[in-house]
């Protein structure tokens, strides 16, 4: 047997070897087609750009209900007929995280979105970008004077806590808990040391937090964020629920910050290791947009999400039953040579860099994806600002040619759990 059909084989949902490198993963699966059945799982892995936008694409005959744990367990029905939607319905309370935002359908996600939206208006957005700019300026001064530190923990959790506290419009005293709460929990989609997967975080805790802003915004508004949350409607004029404003609410903090911290440290990690990529920002800030959109394409923090087929359908030339998992390997699709030239070369001038997926596409695009874009850009013109070079600690990951990296133990997220730096200032 070839060492590619040995790795082909093995289960991504639980093998930690894995996680460090879960390209040549995905690239064994891509050599036997874009939709891979493995033996080991009832699913199928789309790994190519083209058929992974034909289901992002395509929500009328997949659903998202299984998109944050997949087929960790099994589903709490039998598919039956040529439309399974009804069923999915009736059990969506028996799905794991079914109820999330991410997970809804139809209906109930466009009015989930058209109340979520109501944060991204351009006024609160430029409002937030202020607070960013303040907030990023003073950690990266503080952090830079005592010359190094560990980015995950110190720097990027807090930041993008602090960020997303803002936009929700959370009372300050509050933003600290948050923050610790939010680094205690294992990111979604972790591998237990056994293999067994887990998905239990932080939200149930900020549940409580949000019940209570939300129930006093709604009884006396204020005019603050929270109290248009607590006031919006839906598309019909109908007041949501005060639960589902939760769950909004504590999904959007608990994702966002996760993988936007994630991502900042996939990107600081190629600036540590590119002494040269790092002049070339310093000396042109207008190419850090780009930047950003290469790390997303390269490294970006959510591997891989989750469809249900729920009616007869097809994925490039697969015919698909209801009831089939799908396994939408984002990081893949980013690396998919049918799309991509050089896949997994660091380009800084690579055309077309927007349609990179980690953000995924369509209806279920990510609605923080602009404000990952902002904090991600204020953070890192920071740091080229007041550094003159950014470097790994050696003493902590050995060689930057080769360095030794511990990643999360999980088949969603992609993400460092340490990431030494050591700054030198740039000149007063």
């Amino acid at each position: 047997m070839t060492e590619e059909l040995a790795l082909k084989d093995r289960d991504y949902l639980t093998d930690p070897t894995l996680l460090k490198d879960p390209y040549e993963y995905f690239r064994a699966l891509r050599a036997q087609g874009p939709v891979y059945q493995p033996k080991t799982r009832d699913l199928l892995i789309v790994t190519g750009f083209y058929e992974t936008l034909e289901v992002l694409n395509n929500p009328r005959d997949f659903s998202s209900s299984i998109a944050p744990g997949g087929p960790a367990l099994p589903l709490p029905f039998t598919p039956e007929g040529d439309d399974i939607t009804a069923q999915i319905e009736a059990h969506r309370d028996q799905i794991v995280a079914g109820d999330l935002l991410v997970a809804l359908d139809d209906v109930h996600h466009a009015n989930a979105r058209a109340v979520l939206n109501r944060l991204f208006v351009p006024s609160r957005l430029k409002a937030n970008e202020e607070y960013i700019q303040h907030l990023a300026d003073r950690i990266v001064r503080d952090v830079v004077r005592t010359g190094r530190c560990e980015l995950i923990k110190e720097i990027s959790v807090p930041f993008v806590t602090l960020v997303i506290a803002d936009l929700l419009g959370v009372p300050s005293e509050d933003r600290e808990v948050f923050s610790n709460i939010l680094d205690q929990g294992p990111p979604p989609g972790s591998i237990a040391a056994e293999g067994a997967t887990t998905d239990v975080g932080p939200l149930e805790f900020m549940a409580g937090y949000f019940v209570r802003y939300l129930m006093e915004r709604r009884a006396a508004p204020n005019g603050d964020v929270l109290s248009d949350l607590a006031t919006a409607t839906y598309p019909d004029g109908s007041l949501p629920d005060i639960i589902d404003l939760v769950k909004m609410s504590t999904f959007l903090f608990g994702a966002g910050a996760d993988t936007s911290a994630k991502l900042l440290g996939n990107a600081m990690l190629y600036l540590a290791r590119m002494p040269d990529l790092q002049q070339q920002l310093r000396e042109d800030r207008s190419l850090i947009p780009a930047f950003i959109e290469e790390i997303l394409r390269l490294e970006g923090s959510s591997k891989v999400t989750f469809r249900l087929a729920r009616r007869p359908t097809k994925i490039g030339e697969m015919e698909i039953a209801p009831g089939t998992k799908v396994m939408l390997a984002l990081a893949a699709a980013n690396r998919d040579p049918a799309r991509w030239d050089n896949p997994d070369q660091f380009e800084l001038n690579r055309p077309k860099l927007r349609e990179q997926v980690a953000f995924g596409r369509g209806g279920h695009v990510c609605s923080g994806a602009p404000l990952a874009r902002v904090e991600i850009r204020i953070i890192i013109e920071r740091f080229l600002e007041h550094t003159s070079h950014i470097a790994l600690d050696e003493a902590r990951h050995g060689s930057a040619s080769a360095p030794d990296l511990s990643y999360e133990p999980s088949f969603i997220i992609r993400g460092l759990e340490e990431l030494h730096l050591k700054f030198t200032p740039a000149a007063a």
